[in-house]
């Protein structure tokens, strides 16, 4: 038995990327959060948050993707204690670029009661990092393997935690597999330059998230085993099961919650991992929405009540991690 989902898969394609041709860059004031936008626009769009808001926002490069390209940070607040969350890590789900737009313009743009509590951290904001047009469903980074002809590594398994990832603990060795882990740990320089970035400020990095799509899940370490749990896993589990509660509150929406390899499937080479074999208890990867129907090409319609939920999550787990602080005096049980 089967079921269709889109009958018209290239015309759903279409509305998504380059067949717009009357969206003409904006200024900042007229600026749409609710479609997807080309690279192009969100580093002009960048460029802008940090022209106008200068006293609240900071961009600056970590390194160059492997085609050359600036992988640009936003750095909202002058805090010590700092967030760090990225979007865009695989090139297809688009919907974690458009969250990071969001998150920043209501941090920036906004001063009501529930965007205060975050205005008591340092957001380091990956708005894009990979996001190729050619392909709209191309997942991996760009590098090239002349061997096999293939191009990519998929940059969520190529972080230097555990044993270094192999077939069976939920990565490829093959260069043309979505999953390829890559020659060697951190082989990928967007990989290598964001790891570099954390390890050098890890001292006041206090939670990392990771956005993704899509399963409607929150996810915590461990990814590549099922045994053996972290040592800040109530920890970890407490702050995933008030963010869910704190995103169903918006629209109803249901995330499931708990260790990724249980949750989702066993991955190895995640950055979570990394994030948490690193010295960062609170690391997080949010798998947004939907559950499947649309999946990758999930509609602009629907990047309003996704952020907006996002946002409320978000928020649950820095409020959280602030009174975590404020008790514990940042100290936390690292393993």
């Amino acid at each position: 038995s089967h079921r269709v989902f889109i009958s018209n898969l290239q015309k759903e394609i279409e509305k998504q990327t380059g067949y717009r041709s009357s969206r003409k860059r904006r200024s900042e004031a007229q600026y749409d959060y609710e479609v997807y936008h080309s690279l192009e626009e969100i580093q002009s769009w960048m460029f802008e948050m940090n022209q106008t808001h200068p006293d609240l926002v900071d961009m600056f490069s970590v390194g160059k993707s492997y085609e050359g390209r600036p992988l640009y940070v936003l750095q909202v607040g002058e805090k010590k204690k700092a967030v760090w969350i990225d979007c865009g890590v695989h090139a297809r789900e688009w919907i974690g670029p458009a969250f990071c737009q969001w998150f920043v313009k209501e941090v920036v743009l906004f001063n009501n009661a529930q965007i205060k509590i975050l205005r008591h951290w340092v957001f380091f904001t990956v708005t894009v990092s990979l996001f190729v047009l050619q392909d709209r469903f191309w997942r991996k980074t760009r590098s090239k393997n002349h061997k096999f002809h293939c191009r990519g590594v998929d940059a969520n398994r190529n972080w230097k935690c555990s044993l270094f990832p192999s077939p069976d603990e939920g990565a490829s060795s093959h260069p043309c597999d979505d999953t390829y882990c890559g020659p060697y740990p951190e082989s990928e320089p967007e990989v290598k330059a964001v790891a570099k970035f954390l390890r050098k400020h890890k001292k006041r990095i206090k939670a990392y998230i990771s956005i993704h799509a899509y399963a409607q899940m929150l996810l915590y370490p461990y990814s590549y085993k099922y045994r053996s749990r972290p040592c800040a896993f109530t920890l970890q589990e407490s702050a995933a099961q008030n963010a869910v509660t704190a995103l169903y509150s918006a629209y109803g929406v249901r995330y499931r919650y708990g260790p990724a390899s249980t949750t989702l499937y066993v991955s190895s080479g995640s950055s979570i991992d990394w994030a948490y074999r690193n010295g960062i208890p609170y690391a997080f990867a949010f798998e947004l929405r939907d559950t499947g129907y649309f999946g990758f090409l999930l509609p602009e319609s629907l990047i309003n009540p996704t952020c907006t939920e996002t946002m409320r999550a978000v928020k649950a787990i820095a409020s959280g991690l602030l009174k975590k602080c404020e008790t514990d005096r940042d100290r936390f049980p690292y393993i």
